[in-house]
């Protein structure tokens, strides 16, 4: 009979690096939900607030422009805290820089000062990089086969952003009469305080100082044919979102539309971005990732198309939410490439490095859409979104008939 010494410890098991993921998840996706409303508050006012405070209407979409090179400007340095120092010091960094945004935004519409509204919403675009890599720290909480309905779910968060964003514009611009949308963003600076209450209760495993420093060179995994087809349709997706729906406000006040049937377009607009997030997991779990970006790709041309046939405010609402859905199934699948292109110790520097790309190339978007707008109208800024979406469609089809021909 074999004697077991009950004084000596047995050896705990160890943690399984998922027993948080219900948790981080919910909590991640509740964050989204709050986080999310400082990108509709920026895209439903950014272009108002600019046009009455630019030293000339060629600038009126400046502050959106400055909001996306806030978001490729600190796309890099977000991954490398969150590489160094852990996801959850890079959001509470970031959400930082949301509170701080709104605050200055409100300080610039008080002195009429257009240079800081313009660092208010450069603020809040290095705030809005943060919130988009909430998708890929939901990734890390569950095994890989569900990987893209964790992305996929914490993106639905963004519905209630959706609602929440332009119900605090619709609620609050007239509050203080002399000065109008002071107090929304005084309301942003609230709710990003309220989403860094909720993301200290997130528990993600810190980076093991090894992990850090391994993987391959990043000028190898960008050089692969998935990725450089994932980082295009992705760039695509949200450069025309973001190029449409920046000019969609103004375009609508300069068709003689009241704010409030912009400020529900954008809510709609919103909702559509994020509502699909509930089942595009599942579908590329089913159909695979290429066949939804596609399909996204589709549907914006397709938001582009309706757009051209009038400018009623029917008109304006059903291109922004095909806009949305588009970019969903665009952004998210594009996404879920991303995944396929990296080991565990690269994901920080090539996720980062494919918002950067992504980013980056919106601000061009953002700063040709408001010029256009002014010199060529509505119907130049739609006509010009099939030539990128044109290109997306040929880099999807070779990449996809490349995949066909290695795996038979």
């Amino acid at each position: 009979m074999s004697h077991v010494d009950s004084s000596t410890p047995t050896a705990a098991p160890l943690p399984s690096p998922y027993i948080h993921a219900k948790s981080n998840i919910a909590r991640l996706t509740v964050a989204q939900a709050f986080a999310g409303a400082n990108s509709a508050i920026i895209y439903s006012t950014g272009a108002i607030v600019g046009n009455e405070l630019a030293p000339s209407h060629a600038l009126a979409t400046l502050p959106i422009s400055i909001f996306v090179v806030g978001m490729a400007a600190c796309s890099l340095p977000s991954g490398a805290i969150a590489q160094r120092y852990g996801r959850r010091t890079a959001f509470l960094i970031g959400t930082g820089c949301g509170v701080l945004a709104g605050l200055l935004a409100a300080s610039a519409v008080m002195v009429d000062s257009f240079w800081l509204f313009n660092a208010a919403t450069f603020l809040a675009g290095a705030y809005a990089a943060v919130v988009l890599s909430f998708r890929f720290a939901a990734a890390d909480c569950v095994q890989s086969d569900r990987r893209p309905r964790a992305l996929s779910f914490v993106m639905a968060g963004g519905v209630f952003a959706g609602v929440i964003g332009p119900q605090l514009v619709t609620y609050t611009m007239n509050v203080w009469a002399p000065h109008t949308f002071a107090v929304t963003f005084l309301a942003q600076a609230a709710v990003a305080a309220i989403s860094a209450f909720i993301l200290l209760g997130v528990r993600l495993p810190k980076p093991l100082t090894a992990a850090a420093a391994g993987g391959r060179p990043i000028g190898i995994i960008a050089r692969q044919p998935r990725f450089v087809t994932a980082v295009v349709c992705a760039t695509v997706s949200y450069l025309l979102m973001n190029f449409l729906m920046t000019a969609a406000p103004l375009a609508m006040q300069m068709c003689g539309l009241p704010q409030t049937s912009s400020n529900l377009g954008i809510q709609w607009h919103i909702i559509a971005m994020y509502g699909p997030s509930f089942f595009t997991g599942r579908l590329i779990t089913r159909f695979g990732a290429q066949r939804v970006v596609m399909t996204g790709l589709m549907l914006i041309a397709l938001s582009a198309a309706v757009g051209l046939t009038g400018v009623n405010v029917a008109h304006f609402w059903l291109t922004l939410i095909l806009l949305g859905v588009g970019w969903n199934f665009g952004f998210v699948g594009a996404s879920a490439l991303v995944l396929e292109c990296h080991g565990p110790e690269e994901k920080a520097r090539v996720q980062s490095l494919n918002d950067f790309i992504v980013f980056g190339t919106m601000t061009f978007g953002s700063l040709l859409s408001g010029d256009l707008l002014t010199s060529y109208g509505w119907n130049t800024v739609l006509s010009l979104s099939f030539v990128p979406l044109t290109l997306a469609m040929f880099a999807l089809i070779v990449s996809a008939t490349a995949h066909r021909r290695i795996v038979s």
